[in-house]
């Protein structure tokens, strides 16, 4: 009897370890730009089985993911959610930065030394301080994993493929083509194909029409619908906003996944003696041309056409490779962009913050203290002043002394909720009120003020070309799954940390986390399942 347990229990402990050691053939990510939980419980009626309901139903469940930082944009969320760290390691804040020398602003990823294939943007990551998810399996691999990133726009495409990938591609904003950078080497060939054929986006064009897919007394999600009427977009290539439009409708996901099926089929995932990777990111925000009207039939029927892209993505995957032989990640970017309009007459807290006389009446005000030889303040960009840190150094003085005189002057405008400096983020003098100023930015780009308003305050550029933008940064529900690779279902009602992700996948592929992730893998991941 005693051989007989002592078997039973070997072969237990054999069980137990192979269902620990089982290492995906491939990992897809998938990241839903402005995916939010809320919206997903609001449709979920409309949903089918084998969409998000799929992936609630047979993943490990995350309800809700955080953001250690305030004004989450693309780049900042793909940035952390794929290097594991915050935009003070990472060096990516944002989408954008402000060159003052040329007076222009410029994406984050913006690099001059490499070219464009099928656009006129120069891209590439190399303001990306640390590695990614897929960098360090390229490295772990020695160069044999595939690592390809596919998404509408530069920043999330380049941002999730990461340094050492073999490939980013999005869609050019002027073509509508599949769009890359040199840094990467090489295109392959049926996204050539796929550019220059009879079934390119252009040829195809014509025949796009959105219009709901759903009959209207289905779209009832909402109250506050006014418009009886039901919707319809068309999109014409000589428009000058034509692709960017396109790339805010459902028809951008199924362009997405038109790609990823040709990678699919095409690229030999899953076959490599090394796990493979690909990094897909599809679009839940509202359409371009109603970013002021929140409460739309257009977001139901974007998220009832993204159930059916899961829906159809997770069963190629599953047909090609096998679901059980691939690590599905799936999640959301922790933002959500809208613009805010009210009728007349309705009164709202706030008031509006003008920079441009912010920063005249400091630069006046700094001139009193040492001077007017010089102006003192370059000028505003993204809620932070720059000072004009040459002539302070000509002058002899003490930079923390006069970003601490500017920051007391600054504080006291109307709708000024708190003012920070660069030499106090970086000095360690920062509490858990600024602490999400130090997170969420990166100390060579950062301003030497930093500036958070009260809410509902505008921020008015006194520019006719642009509009006043209400301040609004609420918390997004972000839900984080990880489904197939024999994972067993889970709800976990506890929430996680956005920087959780990348230590957490790269876990499970047993490499080393990016170098500069700081978090733990997810206890459910470690654990036999």
């Amino acid at each position: 009897m005693r051989k007989i347990i002592s078997s039973l229990i070997a072969i237990l402990v054999v069980t137990n370890l192979e269902a620990q050691q089982r290492t995906p053939k491939l990992v897809v990510c998938i990241t839903v730009d402005q995916l939010r939980g809320d919206y997903i419980e609001y449709f979920y009626n409309t949903f089918g089985e084998r969409g998000f309901k799929r992936l609630m139903n047979e993943g490990i469940v995350y309800n809700n993911i955080r953001f250690e930082f305030t004004d989450i944009d693309q780049a900042s969320a793909f940035a952390t959610i794929f290097t594991g760290s915050n935009p003070c390691f990472s060096g990516i804040p944002g989408d954008k930065t402000f060159d003052f020398e040329h007076n222009r602003e410029i994406s984050i990823l913006n690099d001059p030394e490499f070219l464009g294939n099928y656009t006129k943007e120069n891209y590439s990551p190399r303001n990306l301080i640390s590695s990614t998810i897929g960098d360090e399996l390229k490295i772990a691999s020695f160069g044999r994993s595939d690592v390809y990133a596919i998404a509408p726009d530069a920043e999330s495409a380049i941002l999730s493929a990461g340094h050492a990938a073999n490939g980013a591609f999005w869609m050019d904003n002027l073509n509508g083509k599949w769009a890359t950078t040199t840094y990467y080497k090489g295109i392959p060939w049926y996204v050539d194909r796929y550019n220059n054929g009879p079934e390119s986006l252009s040829s195809r064009l014509e025949k796009m029409v959105w219009t709901p897919s759903l009959p209207k007394e289905k779209y009832d999600a909402f109250p506050y619908v006014l418009d009886d009427l039901p919707f319809r977009y068309t999109f014409n290539e000589k428009s000058a906003n034509c692709y960017p439009n396109l790339k805010t409708t459902p028809f951008v996901n199924k362009e997405i996944n038109r790609l990823a099926l040709q990678f699919l089929e095409y690229g030999a995932f899953g076959t490599r003696s090394c796990p493979d990777m690909l990094a897909i990111t599809y679009y839940a925000g509202n359409y371009r041309g109603m970013l002021d009207k929140e409460y739309n039939r257009e977001i139901q029927d974007t998220y009832y056409q993204l159930d059916q892209d899961i829906e159809h993505l997770l069963d190629a995957i599953d047909k090609k490779v096998g679901l059980a032989n691939t690590l599905v990640v799936f999640t959301g970017s922790g933002y959500y962009k809208s613009e805010e309009s009210y009728p007349d007459g309705l009164q709202v807290n706030g008031g509006e913050f003008h920079p441009k006389r912010c920063v005249a009446l400091l630069n006046m005000y700094l001139m009193a203290i040492y001077g007017q030889q010089s102006n003192w303040v370059k000028g505003y960009y993204d809620n932070q002043i720059y000072l004009n840190r040459k002539a302070i150094e000509d002058a002899k003085l003490d930079l923390a002394t006069v970003q601490g005189k500017a920051a007391e002057f600054i504080q006291e405008f109307s709708g000024v909720q708190l003012v920070t400096t660069d030499k106090n983020l970086l000095t360690g003098h920062w509490n858990e009120g600024t602490a999400r100023f130090r997170q969420g930015t990166h100390h060579l780009r950062r301003g030497d003020l930093i500036i958070e308003l009260q809410p509902g305050w505008k921020v008015n550029l006194d520019n006719s070309k642009e509009k006043v933008k209400i301040i609004r940064d609420n918390a997004v529900i972000t839900p984080l799954i990880f489904m197939g690779n024999g994972l067993k279902p889970q709800h976990i009602y506890r929430e996680v940390k956005a920087t959780e992700i990348a230590p957490t996948v790269t876990h499970v592929l047993r490499i080393r986390p990016p170098n500069a992730a700081q978090s733990l893998p997810l206890r459910e991941l470690t654990l036999n399942q």
